[in-house]
């Protein structure tokens, strides 16, 4: 099955550590694109083709004032990764108490074998 593109796909587009950064930076505050290039020291076009990408999954909204646009994050379209990561919590809350079970045990064999 084809993947969908990028444009189009919430995990894809988040998928670019690029994107992950810009929306690390606009869940601070709302900011400019000139802001957003002093802070992660990219190009202009750089930022601004990574922030179109997360228009179009609607992760970032756009705001004009005058002659500046300034972009901030939607926290409510991160939802479906939120729901997504809360289906793997059973699986790491398992996980992880098999890794407490074999430390424990690793812990009582060490001091079994130092008398």
């Amino acid at each position: 099955m084809p993947r969908l593109k990028t444009t189009h796909d919430i995990f894809s587009a988040i998928g670019e550590p690029k994107r992950r950064v810009l929306i690390e930076q606009l869940a601070l505050k709302e900011m400019t694109v000139n802001e957003l290039v002093d802070i992660v020291k990219w190009s202009q076009p750089t930022v601004s083709k990574h922030l179109s990408v997360l228009k179009k999954v609607r992760i970032v909204s756009e705001r004009k004032e005058g002659r500046y646009r300034f972009y901030r994050i939607q926290p409510e379209e991160l939802r479906p990764i939120q729901e997504w990561m809360h289906q793997l919590e059973k699986y790491w809350g398992s996980t992880m108490d098999q890794l407490d079970n074999y430390l424990n045990l690793i812990q009582v064999k060490g001091t079994d074998s130092e008398h």
